[in-house]
């Protein structure tokens, strides 16, 4: 090749090692570079991201607050300030006067006729028992009395003293010394009375209060007992119960009128041949008692059991399909009313279901 061309030719040749050395160090250095954009394009990316999610977080917030400030109210706010003072006029109307109104009968006076009686004497000091002109004795006349209720609580020890007797005649056959039969005892040899029983009993069964927190209350008292004693006279109470349980069962089974429900309740013991701890209490409301069942299973057999064969009643129940299998209610003794709630539930659902045309 002759001429300019070949010149360039050469010189470009002669060049090019050192050429292809600078675009292998800017190969280097942008290789580099990109990791470093990469790793901070993913720290932007991770940022955006969280911050995408915190906005949406307080837009739920203010949506939520939004509608509680605006939203529609469940419950009218009145018109008129509720708190005035006495003769207060506000919008023309002067405010009437509080508390109970004169024109309406009040609540008729309670009687504590039927509570004991604990009378106290006051009397003045022997200072002022005189005469505050001449210092002549004061001879004591009648009283000027009132009352207040009062309440008193508290825990004593029943001391009991059994008396015995020693024998003064000749006989060989009779011991020498005969003492005074115990009183009884709802626990043998146990060491609370019959009261503190009737306590517990009356507090779980009636007040619905805990255990626990009736512990405590006595604890203020002065009497500390143990949670395991009070459960374990509980657990021996039991079969004194059995009868009067057995007695309200009966007695709920004769309502001609009755509602029937069950949910689930977690009992913490292995029963053999059932997995898990799931039992079931089931509620029977009659005219006059509430029955409670607790059963492992969810079968009909448990509220079939509970009505007596022949027993007649209408029974109020959901939809649930144990209730229809039941014994009585295929032989048409009781009858089955389905819960208003649950049965247009139901039509509801299957309406959703069905096909369009």
């Amino acid at each position: 090749m002759d001429g300019p061309t070949a010149l360039v030719v050469d010189c470009d040749t002669a060049q090019l090692p050192a050429l292809v050395e600078q675009l292998r160090r800017e190969v280097l250095e942008l290789k580099q570079q990109v990791g470093y954009w990469r790793a901070q394009h993913q720290r932007a990316t991770d940022r955006i991201a969280r911050l995408e999610a915190e906005n949406e977080q307080l837009r739920a917030e203010n949506r939520k607050l939004r509608s509680q400030l605006f939203g529609r109210k469940s419950e009218k706010p009145p018109r008129k300030r509720a708190h005035r003072l006495d003769g207060e006029e506000v919008d023309g109307e002067t405010a009437g006067r509080r508390g109970q109104r004169r024109e309406h009968s009040g609540p008729p006076r309670r009687n504590y006729d039927h509570l004991p009686v604990v009378e106290q004497l006051c009397e003045l000091p022997p200072e002022r028992q005189v005469c505050p002109g001449c210092g002549v004795a004061l001879t004591p006349s009648d009283t000027e009395d009132s009352e207040q209720l009062e309440i008193e609580v508290r825990a004593y020890r029943r001391r009991w003293r059994r008396r015995r007797y020693l024998r003064r005649c000749p006989c060989r056959d009779a011991p020498r010394t005969i003492t005074a039969d115990p009183p009884p005892k709802l626990i043998p040899k146990g060491l609370l009375g019959v009261s503190v029983w009737v306590e517990i009993l009356v507090s779980k069964f009636f007040g619905q209060q805990p255990t626990e927190r009736l512990l405590q209350q006595w604890r203020l008292l002065g009497l500390d007992l143990s949670a395991g004693s009070v459960t374990g006279g509980l657990e021996r109470i039991e079969p004194l119960l059995t009868p009067l349980y057995e007695a309200l069962l009966a007695r709920n089974a004769q309502s001609s009128l009755a509602q029937a429900d069950e949910t689930r309740w977690m009992v913490f013991i292995d029963q053999e041949g059932k997995v898990g701890h799931r039992w079931w209490l089931w509620v029977f409301l009659g005219g006059d008692t509430v029955a409670f069942r607790l059963d492992p299973s969810r079968s009909h057999e448990v509220p079939e059991g509970h009505f007596a064969d022949g027993a007649l009643a209408v029974l109020l129940v959901d939809r649930y399909s144990a209730y229809k299998a039941m014994r009585p209610v295929q032989q048409g003794t009781v009858a089955l009313a389905f819960c208003w709630a649950h049965t247009c539930g139901g039509i509801s659902s299957s309406s959703a279901r069905a096909p369009k045309p």
